[in-house]
């Protein structure tokens, strides 16, 4: 484990719920793989005149604790294992004393920065990305999204399996030049961002039912855990359309498929899935859904969307 960022959540970072928002986890997360690139000998992967550089092409997040503005954070990681081109990246995010925040599991490729085209890994880079595997502590295990189940083929992430299933539309937009890289591609964090700021228009109004039959409490959402798969790469100006799905749901938790599709052709740019909880902002503690409301909530997003 060696040490990738350290920092604090600014109020900046913090969202309508109190904490810091699931974009900003992965912000930090993509800083952090900037110091992984240096500790394989590739220091200059994320500058404009990189020849090669990492590009992600899955995270599965586990959010442990919240994190609140003004309280210290630091991440380390190591390599979980690597092949010719890609590597499985573990980073863990621990508050001040200790306890973990969030975990993430960043599956990269070493592509051409250019092309993004996967190359074989240099000689040095080999060596390091040997030296540093290591094994992940107990406490950040992945809960509900197994990361090792294989996603469906990209050539199945389109509007027609959308039109099957009758998956709602929840956001739609473009991508702007600020959200993109130093080579012209849109960067991870704007894609859950994205879908994050898209989800309170599917269950704003289900959640404060929620609320009201048990506590009358305000109320709000959390995500204990994501996986996004990367399937495409736009750029600044292209345009965004968010389905999301059911997946599954019980007392506690409600696990939603949320495709984001590029509108012009109809293919996915990521395909992500998310547990997550209606929350109680006053007492920081989870509502649980009644019979009724899990009953709605098929009605909401229709299954038949998959990771």
């Amino acid at each position: 484990m060696i040490p990738l960022w350290s920092g604090i959540a600014n109020t900046w970072d913090c969202d309508e719920m109190g904490h810091m928002n699931v974009r900003v986890y992965v912000q930090k997360a993509m800083e952090g793989l900037g110091h992984l690139a240096g500790a394989i000998n590739m220091p200059h992967a994320f500058r404009a005149d990189a020849i090669s550089t990492l590009m992600v092409v899955e995270h599965h997040i586990r959010y442990i604790r919240e994190a609140h503005a003004g309280h210290p954070l630091r991440m380390t990681g190591c390599v979980l294992e690597w092949d010719e081109t890609s590597a499985l990246i573990y980073q863990e995010m621990r508050h001040g004393d200790g306890r973990p925040a969030a975990a993430f599991r960043t599956r990269i490729v070493h592509v051409q920065a250019s092309t993004g085209k996967p190359f074989p890994w240099s000689t040095r880079s080999r060596a390091q990305l040997e030296a540093l595997i290591d094994t992940p502590p107990d406490d950040t295990k992945p809960r509900g999204l197994d990361p090792g189940a294989a996603p469906i083929p990209s050539s199945m992430t389109n509007i027609d399996q959308v039109q099957a299933c009758g998956a709602p539309e929840i956001g739609r937009g473009l991508f702007l030049p600020s959200e993109t890289d130093v080579f012209g591609r849109v960067t991870a964090p704007w894609f859950i961002g994205r879908i994050s700021d898209s989800v309170p228009t599917l269950l704003h109004e289900w959640r404060t039912k929620i609320a009201a039959s048990q506590t009358g409490a305000r109320m709000g959402g959390a995500v204990l855990e994501y996986r996004l798969i990367y399937r495409k790469w736009p750029r600044a100006g292209d345009r965004y359309v968010i389905h999301t799905s059911l997946a599954d749901v019980a007392e506690k938790t409600h696990s939603l498929s949320h495709w984001m599709l590029d509108p012009e052709t109809g293919q996915a740019w990521v395909t992500t899935q998310a547990v997550a909880v209606t929350f109680d902002l006053e007492k920081r503690k989870v509502i649980p859904t009644p019979p009724e409301q899990i009953a709605e909530l098929e009605k909401l997003a229709p299954r038949g969307l998959r990771l």
